[in-house]
């Protein structure tokens, strides 16, 4: 675990250039021989680190879209801002060019994609939203808004910002929502 830890710590902070199995056995305060065992390839220890750390989006049905939508946003506002926040956000950009890492972030963002799509289906289906409503365009909005704010608040400020999830959460959800069924 404390290896798995450490492991994720070093990638949010060094990225892949940064990563080696000697580097997380430092960090995690074990010798490398402890690592070698378990793990023959940096990519391997990455990949396990990160799928045991990074959750997916669990399916929440409240019976309103606004009720689930502002859930989708606690919960990923909560994998950007809680103590794998580094490693999520770099993972975006550097995953693809991982061998393992790339595919385990893929397995989430589409389990976050469909997830996220049943959501917005169901509160088309109950009439809360117009049919015509675009799931795309709107989840685009709400999961960009999401993204944008976490990586655009200075570290400083981070605190504050986890401090406030469930407010943002709330406040995103009702902007989004009242551009949705506000007539152009």
């Amino acid at each position: 675990r404390r290896i798995a830890e450490a492991a994720v710590e070093l990638f949010g902070r060094a990225g892949w250039a940064g990563f080696s199995l000697e580097a997380v056995a430092r960090h995690a305060g074990v010798g490398k021989a402890s690592i070698y065992l378990r793990w023959e390839t940096k990519e391997r220890l990455l990949t396990e680190a990160l799928g045991s750390s990074l959750l997916d989006i669990a399916d929440v049905d409240s019976g309103t879209l606004r009720g689930d939508l502002v859930e989708l946003a606690r919960q990923m506002l909560a994998l950007y801002l809680g103590r794998t926040r580094r490693a999520a956000l770099r993972m975006a950009v550097e995953a693809p060019m991982i061998p393992g890492v790339g595919r385990r972030w893929d397995a989430l963002l589409e389990s976050q994609v469909l997830t996220a799509r049943a959501m917005v289906r169901r509160g088309i289906r109950r009439g809360e939203v117009p049919a015509d409503t675009s799931v795309t365009l709107l989840l685009d909005t709400l999961c960009g808004g999401v993204v944008m704010h976490v990586s655009s608040t200075p570290d400083h400020l981070q605190e504050r910002l986890a401090a406030d999830l469930d407010d943002y959460a709330d406040r995103l959800v009702d902007f989004l929502l009242r551009a949705v069924l506000t007539p152009a």
